[in-house]
């Protein structure tokens, strides 16, 4: 094993706790230590939730961080709430996945309530196989005697009986890389751990566009539907409409893997600076116009990080409206596109022939495709590498019939519609960003979903199907 990764660094994990002697690590073969994981992994094994409702809130994150965007800070006004933007919701919820097994749990949060834009909201779950954990957590909260910048701050502690992991650091160069376009899709490892992370961001909205003379924008609903012409959605221009955002992240994360070598733990510390605009007319759920996302991401190495690595990432996303039918409010067109590359990626060749891989980001953040939004019938972190190109479409059809909302003893459900789409994606990671290399041999999976707007937020339900396999999600918001 090469000098550089003994004792501090085994396949880009850190090792800070073993329950093993020292010495013992040293002596570990490259072929030995292939236990790196993703924790939650959410793909549902039989969709036994209650009613849509399972991860505790409808306009709540889940138990793994949400995709990285610079929003639209907002308050949301329903006609149908005589609290006007006030919003709460408690709710109990059960599932099972492949990661977790069998899962109670109940969740609740508030919007509106001491700031018009603030959610707070925590979530508390238990299951039959040694799982356990919760998310607390803070969004939009308006910094005092300011008007544009707001901080949201998330944390999470969990334990998983059989995190998946598609990932090792070193492998021979004469096989595929595992993660990699051409992996195979049994060659993974499973392991139990820990997964707590804090996710803290803060942003400023600068004074233009829609946002000129104020930080929040509100909007107006009906039935779920924007009342009035929204933020955007005519002509692309940040000085006269949509909301652009500038973001400051820095997030934290701690696994923990349980394997038959020890106890393993690894940190990052990664900070993220972006940029947003949003010319939709309504974030939440919209029907026109574009947005746009920028971002690099540093992880300086400190602490008891493994090593420093940079990704850098570019997000568009489309939507055309195709107006009523005599069935539906809404009928929309929606396209989105992804594109990232790891600049600090570093590989060098051991005396044993091994490719050893090293500045990376971990095996789930970065150039990854597969999970909750992107490639959704492959599991999470199923595709990983240097760089990654993704594409989707989706038709999104909102009928006027709302089978849930109009049943008296279910209004506490605050369902205000129910939405059916149909998907396409497409899209590769690739060991270099070249563009001959990325746009051949796509991973492809077509899927169908039914979502709703409950409480003024988005629950959706997404299933996909590819050559691989199928997958299916239950999740916050739309995926872009």
């Amino acid at each position: 094993m090469d000098k550089g990764y003994r004792g501090k660094v085994l396949f880009g994990f850190e090792v800070t706790k073993l329950r093993r002697c020292k010495e013992s690590v040293v002596q570990f073969s490259i072929e030995q230590i292939h236990i790196l994981t993703r924790a939650c992994h959410m793909k549902l094994k039989s969709l036994n939730a209650v009613l849509i409702v399972v991860l505790a809130l409808a306009w709540m994150p889940s138990s793994a961080p949400a995709k990285s965007r610079a929003t639209v800070i907002q308050q949301s006004i329903r006609a149908e709430n005589p609290k006007k933007g006030k919003e709460w919701l408690v709710l109990p919820y059960a599932f099972s996945t492949d990661g977790m097994g069998t899962v109670f749990g109940v969740g609740g949060g508030a919007k509106g309530y001491g700031q018009d834009q603030l959610l707070v909201g925590a979530t508390g779950f238990g299951g039959l196989e040694d799982t356990y954990g919760g998310v607390l957590g803070l969004w939009d909260y308006r910094l005092p005697w300011t008007e544009r910048f707001f901080v949201s701050a998330v944390a999470s502690y969990g334990h998983y009986p059989r995190q998946r992991a598609y990932f090792r650091l070193a492998y021979p160069a004469d096989e595929p890389r595992r993660g990699g376009n051409d992996s195979d899709r049994d060659d993974y490892v499973v392991t139990p751990g820990n997964s707590n992370w804090a996710d803290f961001k803060l942003e400023y909205v600068l004074p233009i566009g829609a946002a000129r003379n104020r930080g929040m924008v509100s909007y107006s609903l009906k039935g779920g539907m924007l009342q009035g012409d929204g933020t955007g959605g005519t002509s692309w221009n940040p000085l006269t409409g949509g909301v652009t955002t500038l973001m400051l992240r820095q997030y934290n994360e701690l696994q923990s893997f349980e394997t038959e070598f020890g106890l393993f733990e690894r940190t990052i510390h990664p900070v993220e600076l972006g940029i947003g605009y949003n010319n939709t007319d309504y974030p939440n759920n919209p029907s026109t116009g574009s947005s746009q996302f920028f971002s690099v991401t540093r992880d300086f190495g400190w602490g008891d990080a493994a090593f420093p690595w940079t990704f850098w990432q570019f997000e568009a996303s489309k939507y055309l409206s195709l107006g009523k039918s005599k069935w539906a409010k809404q009928r929309v067109l929606a396209f989105n596109a992804w594109t990232g590359d790891s600049p600090s990626w570093s590989e060098s060749v051991t005396p044993s022939g091994d490719v050893v891989i090293t500045n990376r980001p971990p095996h789930y953040d970065g150039a990854t495709l597969g999970g909750f939004y992107r490639m959704r019938a492959y599991p999470t972190g199923r595709f990983n590498d240097r760089s990654v190109v993704y594409s989707t479409a989706e038709v999104r059809y909102t009928p006027f019939w709302n089978p849930i909302g109009n049943v008296s003893w279910l209004r506490w459900l605050q369902m205000d519609w129910w939405q059916f789409v149909g998907y396409i994606e497409g899209g590769r990671v690739a060991d270099e960003y070249s563009f001959s290399e990325l746009f051949s041999e796509w991973k492809v999976d077509v899927g169908l979903g039914i979502r709703a707007m409950m409480a003024g937020g988005v629950v959706r339900f997404d299933w996909a199907v590819s050559e691989e396999g199928s997958g299916m999600w239950l999740m916050f918001g739309q995926p872009f």
